[in-house]
């Protein structure tokens, strides 16, 4: 069981561990301390808090289920089945999912035209002496590569910006298309529109003054 829960566990993968563990919860012995405090060094505690195996003369809590308690709001209870000498349990979790928007962060260079002009600076400055000198022609590569990235990274910094994961599932892969689609048609609607104006702009004083002469000739 450790190895699998070494694998398992991690910050965010929530683990629900249940069966029956041979171990009476009821009882206060050293093996239930052992495994409670075992399964609590991966965040795991019982929820199960009533007798899961009741014969003539006893009754037992053998069977659990372990989750990550303060992470959910749980509700657990018995099914009798009235088939085995175990009964059923049933564990209800009311915040499995949450859909609240959360922040992520994007990665970006930062790409201008003075982060341009440094780019081509440093290359300009740039002997090239580690590439020029040497004769493998692996080595050549390398030392080509790692000047060329030294000065990319430092023309075009890294820039952490945050964006929000709205969840949108009704939001398809054709739906998006058709909006950027729509998007880019809107775009070249205006740059038409704009075109077409400043041609009417220009047109109007020209026919005017032709009108003002026609009118004058007349």
């Amino acid at each position: 069981m450790e190895v699998i829960l070494n694998g398992l566990y991690s910050a965010t993968t929530y683990v629900i561990l249940c069966g029956d563990f041979n171990i009476n919860h009821l009882e206060v012995c050293s093996k239930k301390q052992q495994l409670e405090s075992f399964l609590a060094s991966f965040n795991l505690f019982s929820t199960v808090t009533f007798p899961t195996r009741i014969g003539a003369n006893s009754s037992t809590l053998i069977d659990n289920i372990y989750i990550h308690i303060n992470s959910h709001n749980f509700t657990v209870y018995p099914i009798i089945n009235c088939l085995s000498d175990h009964d059923a349990q049933t564990i209800e979790l009311g915040n499995l999912f949450n859909n609240n928007p959360k922040n992520h962060y994007m990665f970006t260079r930062r790409t201008d035209s003075n982060s341009i002009l440094t780019f081509i600076d440093l290359l300009s400055y740039e002997n090239w002496e580690e590439v020029f000198l040497e004769d493998n022609v692996n080595i050549i590569f390398n030392n080509f590569l790692n000047t060329y990235l030294r000065i990319f990274n430092a023309s075009f910094q890294v820039v952490k910006r945050k964006e929000y994961n709205k969840p949108n599932p009704w939001l398809a892969t054709g739906i998006r298309t058709s909006f950027i689609t729509k998007h880019n048609l809107y775009v070249i609607y205006r740059k038409v529109i704009k075109h077409i104006i400043r041609n009417i702009v220009k047109f109007c004083p020209l026919s005017f003054k032709m009108q003002n002469k026609c009118t004058l000739t007349c």
